[in-house]
């Protein structure tokens, strides 16, 4: 039996093959939050358990099924690895007085954590960029939210494999009303309901209507509809911001089954969603929360934010062709013989201060074993440096990609001269 270590289940290693992708989305990421005037802030990835349940709602499967929880050896306290951002995000706020001068746009990356089945684009340890404005009250900062998703999906080349879905949960007595009416009506069917969907029924009968078993499609499209009981300014609100989708030429569908996962959520709701990776088809999703600052002990105010997941995205970025190339290195320099090997790192140090990326050939080896290393490094040209460079103090520049400008394919040079010919090639 093999005693090798691996990693946790769920929980993946990112290799430098993949690292020059993260490394695109995450600047993309930050370019464009920076054009839409969102600060970044970074929060624990550790919290009370508390917090979660507040926030999130304790009868939600987050908390009920996926959190990482345990109790502290040293204080008896239970923490939690966090399962989303935005709980954070507002504890935060709150704990740092952010709201003191007015609304806040912020956003915040990093990992997060649910005990769930490992699947295409979804893990245990997974990725989130999350986005939220805090203190705005209007419907505009919704379809702000919506906008920048959109103008994201171009930049990254992925709008037409993207729809968005959107709904309106109304207001406290609206839920309150079809939470009743719910409950009246899957009462009335309860043997057609799996079990998941009974022990829904008791707790959190909204999370029913997003059921993904087959066999309970049809009750679920009869079942009494949110919409039917909004009130006059959810309604309002609602359609100010379907007129500002429309008015920016952004398609969207309304879901009456849209309801999310957490508790925290009022009005519009929205899921960006796709058909790329299998049953798992949301890769972002937000709405407003304009209860959650008061509900964790702040002063009331309005919010909305969203967020997506890396991995799913990223997963997209691959299957369409759209990852960029791995990163490769300028120059590999090769070097042979004491001569060579004294000079190589100072030669290579000097490259590297006029802008070029080196790899520099370590552990010996003939020219033949070091030239195939040059090859597999994806470098765009090898220095050599052997006993007769060494002693004239120049070096063999040699294209291992196709011949540069109108010169040789290999010439020896001063590395001055290298210097100067790489600079208008590169």
């Amino acid at each position: 039996m093999s005693n090798q270590l691996r990693a946790v289940r769920g929980m993946n290693d990112l290799l430098p093959v993949d690292a020059p992708l993260w490394a695109y989305f995450e600047q993309t990421i930050r370019d464009w939050l920076k054009s839409y005037g969102y600060r970044e802030m970074r929060t624990p990835i550790l919290e009370h358990t508390g917090l979660f349940k507040r926030a999130i709602g304790e009868v939600t499967d987050i908390v009920e099924k996926e959190m990482y929880t345990f109790v502290d050896a040293l204080n008896g306290e239970s923490m939690t690895l966090r399962p989303e951002g935005t709980a954070s995000c507002v504890r935060a706020a709150i704990e740092h007085n952010l709201l003191f001068d007015g609304g806040k746009r912020l956003w915040y990356s990093g990992p997060m954590f649910r005990h769930e089945r490992p699947q295409k684009g979804r893990y245990r340890q997974f990725h989130q960029v999350g986005v939220e404005a805090l203190g705005f009250a209007g419907p505009d900062l919704d379809v702000e939210h919506l906008l920048m998703t959109a103008r994201l999906w171009k930049k990254l080349g992925l709008a037409d494999f993207i729809q968005l879905e959107i709904n309106s949960l109304g207001g406290p007595e609206s839920r309150a009303s079809h939470r009743q009416k719910l409950v009246e009506y899957f009462t009335a069917h309860a043997d057609e309901l799996d079990a998941d969907s009974q022990r829904r029924l008791q707790t959190n009968p909204l999370r029913i209507l997003d059921s993904k078993n087959p066999a309970m499609q049809a009750l679920v499209e009869a079942a009494p509809k949110l919409m039917d009981e909004l009130d006059e300014a959810a309604l309002g609100h609602f359609a100010a911001v379907k007129g500002g989708l429309e008015a920016a030429g952004i398609a969207y569908r309304v879901n009456p089954r849209l309801v999310r996962g957490l508790d925290y959520y009022n009005y519009t709701v929205f899921e960006w969603v796709t058909d790329k990776l299998g049953a798992q088809g949301t890769v972002c999703a937000g709405g407003r929360y304009d209860s959650l600052v008061a509900q964790l002990g702040g002063k009331p105010a309005s919010a909305c934010g969203f967020a997506m997941g890396v991995e799913r995205l990223l997963v997209m970025l691959t299957e369409a062709g759209l990852a960029p190339s791995p990163d490769a290195p300028d120059i590999y320099l090769v070097n042979v013989g004491e001569a060579a090997e004294r000079i190589a790192m100072q030669t290579a140090e000097t490259l590297r201060d006029a802008g070029l990326s080196v790899v520099l050939h370590g552990g010996g080896g003939s020219f033949k074993s070091q030239m195939k290393k040059a090859d597999a490094s994806q470098a765009s040209y090898a220095v050599l440096i052997g006993d007769d460079e060494a002693a004239a103090n120049q070096v063999t520049l040699k294209a291992l990609r196709g011949e540069f400008g109108k010169q040789p394919e290999q010439q020896r040079l001063a590395l001055s001269e290298v210097i100067e010919l790489l600079k208008t090639d590169l």
